[in-house]
């Protein structure tokens, strides 16, 4: 564990926490901002979960849905708090906001009830976490074990190629970017999966660690995020509602 994660409770007090979006002092991200969030409504794909203008199937999802994932499913647009939280707990070390970002997703599992035996985390490839010094994603799903009183197979999937970043790739690179990235470490025979990960943007990390579990056994994968990004290449889709999640 690095040394700042040691000295952060001293830090604290002297420097009482603000939120990462308003500067309110008391916690990281605040209730009033969670609540502002723009969350996303039922208007999304029935696969690939992108927000469009009406639900049915994205084009891509014709042709080519994210089997074997049921469904991908992100809580809030990246952007504004939530964009402000996840990058703050991803590059700043900000564990705290963890627990914070998994009470959505609880809310999401509570309102959209989906059979699990357990929940595994997207992971980083062991150079990246060595880096970090931790998965934001592992984070998240034990925040959220601990919400929905479900198990966390933290190191069911293991990253056993390193990849380039997606950021600027198109759909059909990222796809062959991670395509055999992620292998099951376990026997998961007719396990029903809950994937979790901070953002998804095309969900060819998804797709790709679907895959891994499904080889080992896995027979019901779902994947679910706190923020879905807006996809690389042209969609028909409907980002900035103004529906609210509840914190």
């Amino acid at each position: 564990m690095r040394l700042s994660q040691h000295l952060r409770p001293v830090l604290d007090m002297l420097f009482p926490p603000r939120c990462v979006s308003c500067g309110r002092l008391g916690t990281f991200l605040c209730d009033t901002c969670l609540q502002e969030a723009q969350a996303i409504d039922a208007r999304v794909c029935i696969h690939c979960g992108v927000p469009m203008t009406q639900r049915g199937q994205c084009p891509h999802c014709r042709i080519d849905p994210p089997t074997p994932l049921r469904a991908i499913r992100g809580v809030f647009f990246f952007q504004g708090p939530i964009r402000q939280g996840i990058h703050s707990l991803k590059y700043e070390g900000r564990h705290e906001l963890a627990p914070i970002l998994a009470r959505p997703l609880a809310q999401y599992l509570h309102d959209h009830p989906i059979p699990l035996d357990f929940i595994v985390p997207v992971p980083l490839h062991p150079e990246r976490q060595a880096q970090r010094g931790y998965n934001q994603s592992a984070l998240l799903a034990r925040a959220l074990g601990r919400l929905r009183h479900l198990p966390v197979h933290e190191h069911a999937l293991q990253r056993i190629r390193a990849t380039q970043s997606q950021t600027h790739l198109s759909r059909q690179e990222r796809l062959a970017n991670v395509r055999g990235a992620f292998a099951a470490t376990e026997n998961l025979k007719n396990a029903r999966v809950l994937l979790v990960d901070d953002v998804a943007t095309t969900g060819a990390t998804l797709r790709a660690c679907a895959q891994a579990l499904q080889q080992a056994g896995a027979t019901h994968i779902w994947a679910l995020t706190v923020a879905r990004a807006h996809p690389p290449y042209p969609i028909e889709v409907q980002m900035g509602n103004n529906t609210r999640i509840p914190p």
